[in-house]
């Protein structure tokens, strides 16, 4: 595997994990005083299921990158404009809304892309080695 190809497999798993752990960071919004130790356990799990989601979705797609990279491109472009409905109702802000959206699915869309990107590389490369 060449260095371009190296970069190209490892840059949306990069990519990936960091979008996980910013989305993750949403979590921490399940701790509050006014509730028990308890229920701020079970609402920080609650919280988490989009993460865990997105690593099963990770662990697809690092096997799978065709796969996966679909599911990645999909999650990230579909949801995209139900995220900004409900961030432009909660703010009235196209501006701010354009930016959670750049900020919160547009990463999965980019790491679906460089999954494809990298299935189709890596492919044509075997073809190529083995004539």
């Amino acid at each position: 595997m060449n260095k371009s190809t190296k970069t190209l497999y490892y840059l949306p798993r990069i990519i990936c994990i960091a979008a996980i752990l910013f989305v993750s960071l949403f979590a921490l919004d399940a701790f509050d005083p006014k509730l028990t130790l308890w229920q701020q356990i079970v609402a920080f799990i609650m919280h988490l299921i989009p993460s865990f989601i997105l690593i099963i979705l990770l662990f697809i797609a690092w096997k799978r990158e065709l796969i996966g990279g679909v599911i990645f491109t999909v999650i990230g472009i579909g949801l995209s404009p139900f995220v900004f409905m409900h961030n432009y109702n909660m703010n009235h802000s196209i501006s701010m809304s354009l930016g959670i959206i750049f900020a919160i699915t547009i990463p999965f869309a980019i790491v679906g892309i460089l999954f494809i990107l990298s299935h189709f590389k890596r492919k044509r490369e075997s073809s190529i080695s083995k004539d």
